[in-house]
């Protein structure tokens, strides 16, 4: 299998990618846990608590958080992930600008005039507190023109060659869609694409999104359109909503795919209004089930991320097969977490629209302040450092088993007196004198 890191001649897989880089900043100060008042001498805005300054996306000083994925370099780790927060120019525009490390549009498709949203189309969880800690959407892919969205990608590369873009797409079963899609977009300039196999709700009723990426036989076969197609590294984005992750994931790197990204949100419903009796978030008296994100879904998106680094680690080693973790990303700390079991790069969505754009510096900082508390100079170092350490239930019982026997084999003198011995007698009476 070629490596994931070349193309030739527009084929992928041979020749090196030029990579994609930021200018290189190194005469900024960092600023950990610092607040610099608005309107001071030197021009900069305040920074919240924990947030450090970043450059076209790079720190300026500590560990550095640069990216080497897939034949592209990012200033760091945080991506954009595909939904409103790529939604158009200006947003986008806006997430380059506070340095996020990648941006993924929200996803198109050719025939956005099929795409109709409705609303409300969001609901949150919270806490005993109030606090947000699940948020439910049932929000489409992109309802705007696909020639209205391939312009504005084409002005971002423009302003920002050096910065990652990534164009997420979906499509109907089509083999055509596809191909014209992916040429259309190469011929703007994104340096990648994420394929949407793992919409949870109104996509699936057109055979599309996590229709296919439950379906793996289906999977396969328009992911090798795809890549027989593409130029640009492919990732692939994979649905929770099957009961094991690796399948799909495989299926996605066997036919080409450079990457994959997971996980996409858990199918839900948020809840029931107990005055309306009706379910929640409710149009005209009626919901559907849609897709749960932010903090909740950390724990299950660490295991499916797990799932799939182990697979990756084993059937695709030294081929450069790359990850992108999702899932509840709140801090540099959760990052850090994704990144300890196999995830090159982190997606984050639902925190944007909590925080705003601002949020990656926060991000940021938290990353560094793990690194510098570990002595990690770059990602590279603590990538996939959890993962041998899971094993199966079986071998944790057989491990403390042993630990147990082991510590009692260096027990010093006797328990109680039934354990006196008349033929070892001297000899138990000598192991517990502590000046021997």
């Amino acid at each position: 299998m070629q490596s994931s890191l070349h193309h030739h001649n527009g084929c992928k897989g041979s020749t090196p990618r030029s990579s994609v880089r930021s200018p290189c900043v190194n005469q900024l100060r960092i600023r950990h846990n610092t607040r610099v008042h608005a309107g001071n001498s030197n021009g900069h805005s305040a920074l919240p608590d924990g947030a450090i300054e970043l450059v076209n996306g790079r720190v300026t000083s500590g560990p550095s958080l640069e990216v080497h994925v897939n034949g592209m370099t990012l200033p760091n780790p945080f991506v954009i992930g595909s939904g409103p927060p790529g939604t158009n120019y200006q947003v986008m525009k806006k997430a380059f600008d506070e340095g996020w490390g990648g941006v993924i549009c929200k996803t198109m498709s050719l025939d956005s005039s099929k795409v109709v949203n409705v609303t409300p189309r969001y609901g949150k969880l919270r806490d005993s507190g109030n606090k947000v800690f699940g948020w439910e959407n049932f929000e489409l892919i992109s309802d705007r023109p696909f020639e209205t969205m391939l312009a504005e990608l084409k002005r971002l590369k423009q302003e920002y060659p050096d910065r990652v873009l990534i164009a997420s797409i979906m499509e109907e079963y089509n083999k055509n869609s596809w191909e014209e899609i992916i040429g259309r977009c190469e011929e703007v300039g994104v340096d990648a694409f994420e394929l949407n196999f793992s919409c949870p709700h109104g996509m699936p009723e057109r055979r599309m999104g996590m229709a296919m990426g439950q379906d793996v036989e289906l999977l396969s076969e328009v992911s090798g359109w795809i890549n027989a197609a593409a130029t640009k590294p492919v990732w692939a984005k994979m649905t929770p909503n099957i009961t094991d992750i690796s399948e799909p994931a495989l299926a996605s790197l066997v036919t080409g795919c450079e990457g994959v990204a997971a996980i996409n949100t858990i199918q839900c419903v948020i809840g029931v209004n107990l005055d309306t009796l009706r379910p929640e978030p409710s149009v005209e008296g009626y919901s559907t089930p849609g897709g749960y994100s932010y903090q909740a879904v950390k724990p299950i998106a660490l295991a499916k991320v797990m799932s799939i680094a182990t697979m990756i680690a084993r059937d695709f080693p030294g081929e450069g097969k790359s990850l992108s973790g999702i899932g509840g990303i709140e801090t540099g700390e959760d990052a850090a977490e994704f990144i300890l079991l196999g995830s090159d790069t982190v997606q984050v969505c639902t925190g944007v629209m909590v925080h705003g754009y601002g949020h990656v510096k926060t991000l940021a900082g938290g990353l560094q302040r793990f690194m510098q508390k570990h002595n990690f100079t770059s990602l590279a170092q603590c990538k996939g450092l959890a993962l041998p350490y899971f094993t199966t239930h079986t071998d944790l019982v057989a491990r403390q088993r042993a630990a147990i026997s082991a510590k009692r084999l260096k027990q010093v003198g006797l328990a109680n007196d039934a354990d006196w011995s008349g033929e070892d007698f001297v000899a138990n009476a000598e192991s517990m004198v502590a000046n021997r």
